[in-house]
């Protein structure tokens, strides 16, 4: 709470255009994120995980790779949501290249 009142105080500060530089910067910033998967240095060795979880990415996108289910995929990690799986395969197409290799640095470890 004590966060969201400084970032109100300077808020209050700014002018407009301090504002909507500041907005630019946020959208820019957000720019390459995806809804429900995120990316932490130190968590999982910084790989792409789903958000709530531990799970990277790359482990549902080489298990479905491999002819595992949806279905068989939310049985095996019951803290998965299906809208989880939809944000993981359009996180794959958008970042085919750092899942790949990711997969492939997995296979070799």
């Amino acid at each position: 709470m004590q966060n969201t009142s400084i970032i109100d105080d300077l808020l209050n500060k700014m002018t407009r255009g301090e504002k909507a530089r500041l907005l630019q910067h946020v959208v820019h910033d957000l720019g390459n994120s995806f809804p429900g998967i995120d990316t932490t240095q130190g968590v999982c060795g910084g790989e792409s995980c789903i958000v709530r979880t531990r799970i990277p990415v790359w482990l549902l996108v080489q298990a479905q790779k491999l002819g595992t289910s949806e279905a068989d995929l939310l049985k095996a990690y019951p803290t998965l949501r299906a809208e989880d799986l939809v944000n993981a395969w359009a996180y794959y197409r958008s970042h085919k290249n750092e899942i790949d290799k990711q997969i492939q640095q997995n296979e070799n470890a």
